[in-house]
């Protein structure tokens, strides 16, 4: 009894240590529509959401589950003054010369609307930039939270991909982890559709990045679809990105045997001085977190690729958003495109990508299976663990 009075407070500490970090709750600014100067960014951005519909602007969607999803398509503002890897974010009326805002919110009363305007946004890029670029967002999230982060990502790595932000249910309360859990399973239907809608549009491909507990609505997604023999709809995905995956590890590998094949390619980024997932682990009752990286060769086996950020910038739970390190090594497009979004590296320029890793950072690249021993297939076990590339 007293041993579990200290776990129920070391939690409680831990977690309370990670409040202290998160500030006052955001919010969307939708009912004080702003003007748009030329120093600020707009990016017009679709929402797929599980979330229940509010009856008011502020905000449109509540932490409230709903059986259906809902659409609509708003566009969120980026001050000028916005800094890399920071949401400047305000918890009452935002100041768009200074906080990220949204405004123009439009719903769509059916799955046929949204789509046709998917399209219609796709129409307007040229052919390179029809991929439709979807995130999920993680645990504690109000909706504008969610939102400005997918906002800042692809303000910052510079994704001209068209962005679909789907939001599920999170309470947007350090106390509502069990809730959010529940969520998330709830959730897995919804994104589902969602990535079968972009997956059925007339982009040239999906790409989906799942932070955190987001990570897991990703998995169970991709499960949903595979075990609905949706092939069709999976062959479409490009790339998928799972970051700090707030996932146990004997999990995730049913959720990979039920998917039997894995989005190609498919990457993790991961951190062992993750706090966030620590704290995870604690309420979990001490199992590890995929997120944490202490399952490197499990993932390696299943020929997914690795990177290990926990000596970059403080290796934070957020670190794949917020580190300029990461920006500037993948923000550019030339790694992200050969590692994350597009196909292998060509085995004449593994060298310099071992390079660029060198000179950009200090992290480590884990590479798959598939790459270290192109001959294994996807079930097959090294006799000895896949060697680091690229560590520092």
């Amino acid at each position: 009894m007293q041993n579990s009075a200290r776990r129920l407070v070391l939690v409680i500490s831990l977690a309370l240590l990670v409040q202290s970090c998160a500030g006052p709750r955001a919010v969307t600014g939708l009912a004080s529509p702003v003007q748009i100067s030329n120093q600020m960014s707009a990016i017009p951005f679709l929402v797929a959401t599980t979330r229940s519909r509010s009856p008011t602007t502020e905000p449109p969607y509540s932490r409230n589950r709903s059986p259906t999803l809902s659409f609509s398509q708003l566009t969120v503002v980026v001050p000028a003054t916005h800094r890399p890897g920071v949401v400047e974010a305000s918890s009452t009326s935002p100041d768009p010369k200074r906080h990220f805002s949204a405004r123009d919110l439009v719903r769509f009363e059916n799955r046929a609307s949204f789509a046709g305007r998917l399209n219609g946004m796709l129409a307007k890029r040229p052919p390179s930039e029809r991929e439709v670029f979807i995130f999920v967002h993680g645990y504690n999230n109000n909706f504008a939270e969610g939102l400005f982060r997918n906002a800042q990502v692809v303000h910052d790595y510079h994704i001209s991909s068209v962005p679909v932000h789907f939001s599920w249910a999170s309470a947007g309360s350090i106390g509502g982890y069990l809730f959010d859990r529940d969520s998330a399973l709830q959730a897995r239907d919804g994104l589902a559709e969602t990535i079968e809608i972009a997956a059925r549009s007339n982009a040239s491909g999906v790409f989906i990045v799942g932070h955190s507990m987001g990570a897991y609505v990703v998995m169970e997604a991709l499960r949903t679809l595979a075990l609905q023999g949706k092939a069709e709809v999976t062959s479409r995905i490009r790339g998928v990105l799972l970051a700090a995956p707030d996932i146990d590890p004997d999990v995730f590998s049913s959720q990979v045997r039920d998917i039997t094949r894995l989005p190609h390619p498919f990457t993790i980024i991961v951190s062992r001085r993750d706090r966030a997932l620590s704290v995870s682990r604690r309420i979990a009752g001490g199992r590890p977190r995929v997120g944490s990286g202490f399952e490197i060769p499990l993932l390696q086996k299943k020929n997914i690729q690795v990177i290990d950020i926990s000596d970059v910038e403080g290796g934070g739970h957020s670190g794949f958003a917020t580190s300029e390190t990461l920006m500037k090594l993948l923000g550019s497009g030339r790694l992200l495109r050969r590692l994350i979004v597009n196909e292998d590296v060509p085995e004449d320029n593994a060298a310099e990508t071992r390079q660029i890793i060198f000179d950009s950072a200090s992290l480590v690249l884990h590479l798959p299976l598939r790459i270290l021993n192109p001959s294994a297939s996807q079930q097959s076990v090294p006799q000895q663990p896949a060697s680091e590339v690229g560590a520092m």
